[in-house]
């Protein structure tokens, strides 16, 4: 369970530091923090559409989605829950990222890679569901 939860603030700890970079580069860095928080929620949501939509063609049930159902504002509020207790809560993302900040060049260079790959494949896997639901003939099903 501790390497799940040093993976993911890992994660974190690398999102936060290309935004920073990125920051810096374009005019200054301010609300890094946030910046980096916006875009583990799209991930994480991302990693929620990809599955639903593994659902909608495994079952092959057609339901319009809206943010009023519950099958989609339960899994936002728990994600968004998830993302305030481990990173916001008692600002626990500060001292991880002093230590990930330690690790060597070459520790950090690969946790990059691993995480860009990480990254690829949640986007692609989104892009692939999609796709695999184009596929279907969802008029037969409604």
């Amino acid at each position: 369970m501790k390497f799940i939860k040093k993976s993911y603030y890992y994660f974190f700890y690398k999102i936060y530091r290309s935004i920073e970079y990125t920051s810096k580069l374009s005019g200054g860095k301010f609300l890094t923090f946030y910046k980096t928080g916006l875009v583990m929620l799209a991930l994480e949501a991302w990693i929620f559409f990809s599955l639903l939509a593994y659902y909608k063609i495994y079952t092959k049930i057609s339901i319009q989605l809206l943010i009023s159902m519950p099958i989609i504002y339960i899994p936002a509020i728990i994600i968004y829950a998830f993302n305030y207790f481990t990173l916001d809560y008692k600002d626990n993302w500060r001292q991880f990222n002093a230590e990930f900040a330690n690790y060597s060049k070459r520790k950090n260079r690969i946790g990059g890679w691993i995480v860009f790959g990480i990254i690829l494949i949640i986007v692609s896997n989104l892009i692939y569901s999609f796709y695999l639901m184009s596929q279907i003939d969802w008029s037969q099903y409604r």
